[in-house]
């Protein structure tokens, strides 16, 4: 049964494009075909590997290469990470009902502005998949409880979590400029004296156990990454045949606090699907005060048929000692990304910075749909925690000799 992976990455140098992977479940090859910028003369043909079956049990092993579901970058998988994730659509029966009716008016605009409709296929396969994810997921005893201020209607709601197998990867420094996703997302806080104030790992990367695509290869150096070789080992015959060298070990222990995922936020609004995974930094002690960091990734997906464009942003910030600030601004990270159904998600990472041991934070997208609609699209409510710092732990050591450089832009409570 035939599959079509549909990713169309630019090439600035060559100008040339990916056309769309055609892929044969099992045991077919995977082939990128790059056809010149006017898109008719084949320019070549080169073939990236064999598709295996996705695992519907178990984890994935280091060293397994796959394909990214959404973003179609190749990457490897380093080591698993057991999160919890709250899912505010999953319990709360008014949000699956807005789903069918957001799909409904979905289908019925594009039918009545193209004269036709597709959005049976597209809406049943979305529901499949998001059936398939919540069927493998694993209860636990564990609740997020979301502190909003004055809020009514997200105040002191509680929404239990469910595990879910994420991954570190690596992705292949050949397709990082060409994908939607900020490729330098994973950030590091440097030394108390260090006049570099965060750091980046390039390449890096958490992908969930469903976006995973794997595949098999038989070169010893299928992906391009400066870290690869130091941290996995060809070994023939082994099935995948990369091993975990000790460096990877080292390092993840190393860096498991900074590096850690504990827990993925999602909530839908008209069709619009936001997930938020927050990762905390680190304290820098002043003579003044304490101030503690946190990064944390945010990726819009369009469920829908119709395209939109994220225009603005609101941002709600509470912290411990009491205060609540308020942040508007247009667009994220200096775009204003437009979800289609051809490029449907866009990833990024930010920061935000609090003089005390937690907080929440919570807010809004303003979007615009295709036929003119605005609306405002919620992010879920998710906690910012601290985490007891180890002793002569110093957290710009682990990433001294692998940072990518200091990373520019101000958090969003900053801007």
């Amino acid at each position: 049964m035939n599959s079509l992976f549909n990713k169309t990455i630019r090439f600035k140098s060559l100008r040339r494009a990916i056309a769309p992977l055609t892929i044969v479940k099992n045991c077919d090859i995977i082939e990128i075909r790059q056809f010149s910028k006017q898109g008719s003369n084949l320019a070549k043909l080169a073939e990236v590997g064999r598709l295996e079956s996705a695992k519907l049990d178990g984890k994935y092993e280091t060293g397994q290469l796959f394909l990214h579901r959404i973003f179609g970058y190749r990457g490897v998988v380093l080591f698993p990470w057991s999160a919890r994730v709250y899912d505010r659509d999953l319990h709360n029966p008014s949000k699956q009902k807005q789903r069918i009716n957001a799909d409904t008016a979905s289908a019925a605009a594009l039918g009545n502005e193209k004269g036709k409709s597709t959005t049976s296929t597209h809406t049943s396969t979305t529901v499949a998949g998001n059936t398939t994810q919540e069927e493998r997921s694993t209860d636990v005893q564990s609740t997020s409880t979301e502190a909003v201020g004055s809020n009514a209607e997200t105040s002191a709601k509680e929404v239990k979590g469910k595990v879910h197998t994420f991954y570190q990867v690596l992705i292949d420094s050949r397709d990082c400029p060409y994908i939607r996703a900020q490729t330098e997302a994973v950030t590091f806080l440097g030394n108390q004296d260090s006049n570099r104030s965060l750091y980046a790992i390039p390449g890096l990367d958490y992908v969930a156990h469903d976006d995973i695509m794997p595949y098999s290869s038989g070169e010893k150096h299928p992906l391009q990454h400066e870290l690869f070789d130091k941290f996995l080992t060809h070994i023939p015959g082994k099935d995948p045949p990369f091993e975990g060298q000790d460096t990877l070990k080292a390092w993840q222990e190393k860096n498991h606090p900074w590096l850690e995922l504990s827990d993925v936020h999602k909530e839908t609004t008209e069709n619009i699907r936001v997930t938020v995974i927050p990762f905390y930094m680190g304290c820098r002690e002043t003579p003044a005060s304490s101030v503690y960091w946190w990064r944390y990734c945010i990726r819009l997906e369009n469920l829908g048929v119709l395209s939109v464009q994220l225009r603005e942003r609101h941002w709600r910030i509470f912290s411990l000692s009491g205060t609540l600030e308020t942040v508007r601004g247009r667009g994220v990270v200096g775009q204003e990304p437009i979800l289609s159904p051809r490029l449907p998600a866009f990833q990024y990472s930010s920061h935000v910075s609090l003089q005390a041991p937690s907080g929440h934070m919570w807010g809004t997208f303003r979007l615009e749909r295709e036929d003119g609609h605005t609306f405002d699209c919620k992010i879920p409510p998710f906690s910012l925690e601290s985490k007891p710092e180890e002793p002569n732990t110093g957290l710009s050591s682990n990433t001294g000799n692998n940072s990518g450089g200091n990373v520019g832009g101000k958090p969003d409570n900053m801007e």
